[in-house]
């Protein structure tokens, strides 16, 4: 009986959260342009995603917005727990406790407060992309910080510290013993980065510039418009995006489970 309860327990919760997404995507092979209004299948959306170029420019700006924002918060997180690390144990504590703010503050209250520091305090234009870059840096690089943390403490220091004896700089040593052993943190980091900058709103919203959207935004704008081929396109950008992570997150597992074999052989 429990095995059978907790074998329910994992069909449902599996049920309740991938089935709104699967009757999306299926929704979105179809002509229907309300969810509940089926009309045979179609590839119409998929052609409407792809050949308007609103739609594109949107889509290739939250692109290269999430890459290079996740690339500074990569860089920035890893930096501050290479430095946390290293640092006294007071000091470690208190950047750990610091860094801890962001992660669980409201993503509107951290837009808010970007918005006001650089437009408002410094000057700086929203036209500029300034502060919608720093605010999606802020929003990741807290949580690139974590995934790179773990893997330094499962780290062996003494390598480090070994090779400072054998002569080589504190930074040779950086590049050559620390960042390779840490490395699986650091891609972790940077994807979840990627992740947390295309999902984001809030933040966006309160510093993008006016003429700019981002995915998160395009889409809430749109559902309150009129232009029906453009809601429904957004059903296939969903199973597009659906389909992409499906296929990341299995090549991830497939290579972490490979290594992980290798591991065990070598042991």
């Amino acid at each position: 009986m429990k095995k059978g309860f907790r074998s329910f327990v994992i069909l449902f919760v599996l049920v309740f959260l991938y089935a709104p997404i699967l009757i999306l995507i299926l929704y979105s092979f179809t002509n229907a342009t309300t969810i509940g209004a089926f009309r045979g299948f179609s590839l119409k959306n998929f052609v409407t995603l792809f050949t308007t170029p609103e739609l594109r420019s949107m889509i290739l700006g939250t692109i290269v917005l999430a890459v290079g924002a996740a690339f500074l918060a990569t860089v920035l997180g890893t930096m501050g727990a290479i430095g946390a690390f290293y640092s006294s144990r007071r000091a470690g504590t208190l950047i750990n406790s610091l860094n801890e703010v962001p992660v669980v503050n409201a993503d509107v209250v951290t837009g808010f407060s970007v918005c006001i520091l650089l437009v408002v305090v410094f000057g700086v234009s929203k036209d500029t992309y300034i502060p919608l870059v720093v605010g999606h840096v802020v929003l990741c690089a807290p949580f690139v910080y974590l995934s790179v943390t773990p893997k330094l403490k499962q780290m062996d220091s003494s390598i480090y510290e070994a090779a400072l004896d054998l002569g080589a700089t504190p930074a040779r040593a950086l590049r050559s013993i620390v960042i390779p052993q840490i490395s699986s943190g650091i891609v972790s980091g940077f994807a979840l980065a990627i992740t947390l900058s295309l999902d984001d709103y809030f933040i966006a919203t309160y510093t993008k510039p006016a003429t700019f959207d981002t995915i998160s935004t395009y889409v809430v704008n749109a559902t309150k418009g009129s232009q029906t081929a453009i809601k429904t396109a957004l059903w296939a950008l969903s199973a597009v995006i659906f389909a992409v992570v499906v296929v990341i997150v299995t090549v991830v597992n497939i290579r972490g489970a490979k290594d992980a074999g290798k591991e065990r052989a070598g042991v």
